[in-house]
């Protein structure tokens, strides 16, 4: 089978030193990669510089990825050409526009029009006591994956904080339905601890149960490979 793993989160630039990013690690990738590169299988990884990733292994080959717009460049060709994706990464929702003082913006008339602008400096002034930051939309890339190869099998993430597992699964299963998925890994903010990790891996109708990224990845395996 070749695979497909998404892992690690999108940085996005406000200028040449600052981001818009989060805090995934790339682990619960690095940890399915290993998973399915010691039972023989082909894996490609896409994540990024500063995620965790797994030893260099003949079967496994490596794309590094910065922001929204690079992850998709990179991804749809190798969507087309693959058996399998574990969508994993955490993807940015949001991109900056433009980034102002709070002074500009109490002047202004017309905030339509703060959007049009764009920051030119390498880097940002820092004097102003307040900043005010434009952000737009990025695409969904889970909703792209099946448009690049309707045939692909999808396992997505859906990641909450702090909610009851009826909304959990709710959320989860909506994204299922939605995203044309085979599975989603639905899981809680608030019940990752290291390597511990509890977190449900749902279809339609199912759903299975894990408690650590041990089990995750033997559980995305076992699902993923069982009409191989």
């Amino acid at each position: 089978m070749k695979l497909l793993i998404t892992s690690g989160g999108t940085t996005e630039k406000i200028d040449n030193v600052r981001g818009i990013t989060n805090h995934s690690t790339g682990r619960l990738g690095k940890t399915i990669a290993e998973k399915f590169l010691s039972e023989g299988h082909q894996v490609t990884l896409v994540t990024t510089k500063s995620a965790v990733k797994p030893s260099d292994h003949p079967n496994l080959s490596t794309h590094l990825i910065t922001n929204v717009d690079s992850l998709i460049t990179t991804l749809e060709p190798l969507v087309k050409t693959h058996d399998a994706i574990i969508h994993s990464m955490a993807v940015s929702d949001y991109t900056p526009v433009y980034m102002t003082d709070l002074k500009e913006v109490e002047e202004t008339t017309d905030l339509a029009q703060l959007l049009t602008k764009r920051n030119t400096e390498t880097k940002i002034s820092s004097q102003a006591d307040y900043q005010v930051l434009f952000l737009k939309k990025t695409p969904k890339i889970i909703s792209l994956i099946k448009e690049w190869n309707p045939n692909i099998q999808l396992v997505g993430f859906k990641l909450l904080v702090d909610v009851t597992q009826e909304e959990l699964f709710q959320v989860a299963r909506a994204s299922l339905v939605k995203n044309k998925a085979q599975f989603i890994l639905a899981n809680d903010l608030t019940e990752i601890t290291g390597n511990q990790h509890h977190a449900y891996l749902l279809n339609q109708h199912q759903a299975f149960e894990a408690f650590t990224k041990d089990d995750i990845a033997n559980l995305i395996y076992e699902k993923v490979t069982e009409n191989d």
